[in-house]
């Protein structure tokens, strides 16, 4: 019987070393970008990714790509994932039509298929000439035109957007909103991060709450929406001094220092 999760989450936290120096004595912390979250989504969703800066959307996006392991728990995935954000699977020394060919030989594809998905890019992105440019040359607006344009043509199970719109032109944004409402009413599953509640609200039919790197909530878009936006609205009342205060206990809290390891640990990782 196949599942009926496109992603699950079981217990995942994803780890950095933080090093900095007190005195003569260099001191090591682990930084849980995220910590012990567990989820689970079902084909077909449009998830919204919500969270203050800093609460580990982006390390999210990141580990639900297949681009980055988690160092505890376990991600479980049934189908293709892609990854849309900025600069994101692009070699900055090839030309745009460089980099759709690697995209395509890294995934097997014939060269037939390849052809394709460069007709598809170059009508979709919209960039002209500079499609024959190294990507170091790109904006930042035509970087997330040829990144949107290469995964949508691959046409993954999985899409997962990092605030890829929220650079560029709004015509190309709005080109690409109609593109992802095709593909939602295809029944793609669709993870969407994005600093606009109001696009989140209107496109996502559920939403995960991240805050500090754990998960605060899963559930209806109104609901978790509702509730996260009560919480920006008390944060941005609180005074300079309360909100760092309330900082510094975030990054407290998502910290242990490296003695505080197991012995196992700190001989083996």
């Amino acid at each position: 019987m196949a599942e009926d999760y496109a992603i699950k989450f079981d217990h995942v936290s994803k780890i950095y070393t933080l090093k900095s120096k007190k005195g003569k004595k260099k001191t090591k912390k682990r930084f849980y970008a995220l910590h012990d979250v567990s989820f689970e989504i079902p084909k077909g969703e449009v998830v919204g990714i919500l969270g203050t800066n800093g609460s580990g959307k982006s390390t999210m996006s990141t580990v639900l790509a297949g681009i980055s392991e988690a160092n505890e728990g376990k991600m479980y995935v049934n189908g293709e994932q892609a990854l849309i954000a900025i600069n994101t699977g692009l070699d900055m020394q090839l030309t745009g039509l460089e980099n759709i060919e690697l995209k395509g030989a890294l995934l097997g594809l014939r060269k037939h298929e390849i052809d394709k998905i460069t007709e598809g890019v170059i009508e979709f992105a919209e960039i002209g000439d500079f499609l024959y440019q190294p990507v170091k040359k790109y904006s930042s607006g035509m970087k997330s035109r040829l990144g949107f344009s290469i995964n949508l043509c691959l046409d993954p199970d999985i899409l997962i957007v990092d605030e890829a719109l929220s650079v560029g032109d709004r015509a190309f944004a709005k080109k690409c909103m109609k593109r992802m409402t095709d593909l939602k009413e295809q029944g793609k599953t669709i993870v969407f991060i994005s600093h606009s509640l109001n696009q989140v609200r209107n496109f996502c039919d559920t939403a995960i709450w991240l805050e500090g790197g754990e998960l605060q909530m899963y559930g209806p878009i109104e609901t978790v929406a509702d509730c996260y936006s009560t919480y920006v609205e008390g944060l941005n009342n609180l005074s300079k001094k309360r909100k760092k205060i309330l900082q510094d206990r975030k990054f407290e809290r998502r910290t242990l220092k490296e003695d505080n390891r197991s012995l196992f640990e700190r001989l083996f990782n």
